[in-house]
């Protein structure tokens, strides 16, 4: 069912790679001229020259973290990035060699995994593999024939927001292209009942399609990221464990950038109004792509305090500008100018690494979050009693 859109989407991808590198005039006025160009994944970016020429320069980039990784296979082995869990079994001189290879690991995941390498990389160090492994091989045909002809409020809400997922992609925004992405959407609505779907999940299962090729590894993807990177309830009906993010990231934010915090807060900035869209599409709808998968490679590995420290990178990449801010809207350019043209992804992640100020672990996040838990829920529950009010009243 799915060969002949994998291969569509390996030509469209090596078509992409094909694209002569632009080469514009020292001449031209960098800065005013708006020039059309094609990113690594096909997406269409309007920006200026000095933009094409970053994305030129991370094309390098990725060549070059490409030849790392084939070093290490050539001299590791080719799955020796599975080889970093340790055992009480082990010998010691094997554990040393496990130590070695999860320090390495982690710098060079750091440094991007190479997109030909991403789809094995991503399976296997996700957990979806293992998921995977745990049904009957045939699970997501026979998931999708089941559920082809059903019509439910998921499917419904599927169908309208196809056509508004990624326009104008070579192949997303094709018949072949929805048709993938709502089977897969469609599917993992019917596995998981209490998110059935929820708008930002097709931005997130387009781009898993994108890199994964197939549809049945997106799936699995994204059910791996729905049931054990991300927090739970991020994407339920009425999205508390997305409330609960925004709450934490405000708190993170007046800790680690407490002069930004205070500034916003004295402009009453809600800094949801920008953050609920990078929670919920996990930046694939606010970044440039390599940039946003460049974080999905920290996420899938290390966990989902990378999204907090991203966020946190944008907000203090732009400290001085925003602390001269002085109305809502120019706060919201300032962040959407910056997320825009954030084509090199290490102008990003070497802030988030390196000048944050201590990379906060996955225990330091989950305290945080049962610390907004039950403020959350009060506040929602007190919002439902305010909804059933009003219907009451005019029933």
């Amino acid at each position: 069912m799915y060969g002949g859109t994998q291969s569509k989407i390996d030509l469209a991808i090596e078509y992409q790679a094909q694209i002569p590198i632009l080469r514009p005039s020292v001449r031209a006025r960098r800065a005013y001229i708006t020039v059309k160009f094609q990113d690594l994944y096909g997406f269409t970016v309007e920006g200026n020259v000095d933009d094409a020429n970053v994305l030129n320069e991370v094309r390098e980039k990725v060549r070059e973290q490409g030849r790392v990784w084939w070093a290490l296979e050539a001299s590791k082995g080719v799955n020796w990035y599975l080889q970093t869990q340790f055992s009480t079994t082990l010998k010691s001189s094997l554990k040393f060699s496990v130590l070695l290879n999860a320090i390495t690991l982690k710098k060079v995941i750091r440094k991007g995994i190479p997109p030909n390498l991403r789809p094995k990389v991503w399976f296997s160090l996700s957990g979806a593999a293992k998921k995977k492994s745990t049904v009957p091989e045939s699970y997501y045909n026979d998931m999708t024939s089941a559920v082809e002809d059903k019509v439910t409020p998921a499917t419904k809400q599927i169908d309208h927001d196809l056509p508004r997922t990624f326009p104008g992609h070579p192949w997303l925004d094709t018949p072949e292209g929805h048709a993938a992405l709502r089977r897969v959407l469609v599917a993992y609505s019917f596995r998981d009942s209490d998110v059935g779907y929820c708008q930002g999940l097709n931005y997130v299962a387009a781009l898993l399609l994108l890199v994964m090729k197939t549809e049945e590894d997106a799936f699995w993807m994204l059910a791996v990221l729905l049931e054990h990177v991300l927090v739970n309830d991020c994407y339920t009906n009425n999205l508390s464990g997305c409330h609960v993010e925004q709450r934490v990231f405000k708190d993170l934010l007046t800790k680690k950038c407490p002069r930004i915090a205070a500034h916003l807060e004295a402009m009453e900035f809600d800094v949801s109004l920008v953050c609920t869209e990078w929670f919920l599409c996990l930046y694939s709808k606010s970044l440039p792509s390599e940039t946003t998968l460049r974080i999905w490679d920290v996420l899938f590995y290390e966990g989902a305090k990378v999204l907090f420290h991203v966020a946190l990178a944008i907000f203090k990449m732009n400290e001085k500008e925003l602390l001269m801010a002085h109305h809502v809207g120019d706060v919201i350019n300032i962040i959407h100018r910056t997320t825009h043209h954030l084509f090199d992804p290490d102008e990003l992640l070497t802030v988030v690494f390196d000048k944050i100020g201590g990379f906060m672990t996955t225990t330091t996040i989950s305290k945080e979050r049962k610390k907004q838990e039950s403020a959350v829920m009060a506040e929602l529950d007190q919002r439902l009693r305010r909804l059933n009010s009003v219907n009451g009243g005019d029933k």
